[in-house]
């Protein structure tokens, strides 16, 4: 258990919602299972909780936000909507509230691009959504930055959040400075399952620190302005992955991490 405060950094995103930089991921929990989890989640502090309608745990979730003393308007809620619901998006995200047992979400994702192709479509029911405050922020899941362009030459609005696999095996400096430079904040899905974690420079970064190699990894997506949601159903990793504010890496280290991409 940490002996001291923990404190989560947030960014604001282009229409205004402020999102933590590390939230409570919740696939593949189900269920009871997933319900005790979120509210363990959010009793040692996590204020951000990612759900899909395809994890089919919306309902779970729902159940721990009813069942919490936090005050709903301060717990980010993310959910998608499946690529196999474009045409039916409002009745997606019907449920979805419905499920959740809010009037709201905080943000909401295209989870995969349907068919292959951006969703123009479907975007434009999003940006709808958000406008009508059925949503307070939009984005995408696993998306190309030319089918981030061609959202925006569709509609001229950019996503807020682009969610993909991210960790250190995944890192591209490219996309990310595509996506900032565009005003979108990038989110790390598994960050933890994909990466490394016995990797020798994860070890020795690790070591200096007296951190955790998973600490390293979800510092270093804080560090680089990444919007990343670990998953535990153990409260002391829960602690831990949410504990990365007392540990600053250097620019060498985020160098040596940002090394081990294996993308080209």
């Amino acid at each position: 258990m940490s002996s001291h405060t923990i404190t989560t950094p947030a960014v604001c995103l282009t229409a205004g919602a402020t999102m933590p930089l590390i939230g409570f991921g919740t696939h593949p929990l189900r269920g009871e299972e997933a319900t005790r989890a979120i509210l363990e989640a959010l009793d040692v502090g996590y204020r951000s909780v990612d759900t899909a309608t395809r994890y089919r745990n919306q309902d779970a979730v729902g159940r721990a936000l009813q069942a919490t003393d936090i005050p709903r308007d301060q717990i980010f809620v993310t959910t998608k909507l499946p690529p196999d619901a474009v045409g039916y998006e409002r009745e997606t995200l019907e449920k979805s509230l419905t499920d959740l047992g809010t009037d709201y979400v905080d943000l909401w994702l295209m989870h995969w691009p349907p068919g292959g192709s951006a969703g123009v479509s479907a975007w434009e029911q999003m940006v709808g959504a958000r406008e009508a405050g059925l949503v307070r922020a939009i984005g995408v899941s696993n998306y190309r930055v030319a089918l981030l362009d061609e959202l925006h030459r569709a509609t001229g609005v950019y996503p807020e959040v682009a969610q993909l696999q991210w960790s250190p095996v995944h890192f591209s400096q490219r996309y990310l400075t595509a996506c900032t430079g565009r005003g979108i904040v990038v989110g790390a899905h598994s960050p933890l399952r994909s990466a490394r974690l016995s990797d020798p420079i994860l070890a020795r970064v690790a070591a200096a620190h007296q951190a955790s190699p998973t600490q390293v990894i979800v510092r270093w997506d804080v560090q680089h302005g990444v919007a990343v949601v670990p998953k535990s159903s153990h409260r002391d990793r829960m602690v831990a992955n949410l504990d990365v504010g007392w540990f600053q890496l250097s620019d060498d280290e985020m160098t040596a991490i940002d090394g081990l991409t294996e993308l080209e």
